[in-house]
């Protein structure tokens, strides 16, 4: 069986994705009532599955009135991934940011599940012993060649 995470995080992608600005608003208090948890659960859901990594921006506004908005941030088109793939790597990357672009790009259909496993596995910090800064600049290189031969 599933977990609470998994379900309302399920849930609010559904949403998401039904919505034609790519934009939904939610109450904690209303979406904890609906899920019979308390509001610091959707608050961890939020916080580690719609990260700005996994291409997603979060806004919160607390109080009586409060909301949480989550918006989906779209992959540029093809003909200009490359170039927001260089710029968003860059010359160094941390294994959280590999992992949530690469989640990124599954979510967008540019990567089959199995391409991002052998990916992430690659990238990963147990498999790159070496020391930092030297660590995510390998990250880095690996990242982009892995991309370029995958998305060419």
């Amino acid at each position: 069986m599933r977990n609470i995470s998994d379900i309302i995080e399920k849930y609010l992608k559904g949403i998401l994705q039904d919505s034609p600005e790519g934009i939904i608003e939610i109450q904690r208090n209303d979406l904890a009532e609906q899920f019979s948890c308390v509001p610091s659960q959707i608050n961890y859901v939020i916080s580690t599955r719609f990260t700005l990594e996994k291409g997603y921006l979060v806004e919160s506004k607390r109080g009586g009135g409060g909301y949480v908005r989550i918006r989906r941030i779209e992959l540029p088109g093809p003909t200009t991934l490359h170039t927001h793939l260089h710029q968003t790597i860059g010359e160094e990357m941390g294994q959280s940011a590999a992992e949530g672009l690469i989640y990124q790009l599954v979510e967008a259909r540019f990567l089959t599940a199995r391409e991002a496993a052998l990916m992430q596995a690659a990238v990963s910090r147990e498999v790159l012993m070496v020391k930092l800064p030297y660590r995510d600049q390998i990250r880095a290189r690996m990242m982009k060649a892995m991309l370029i031969s995958l998305l060419s």
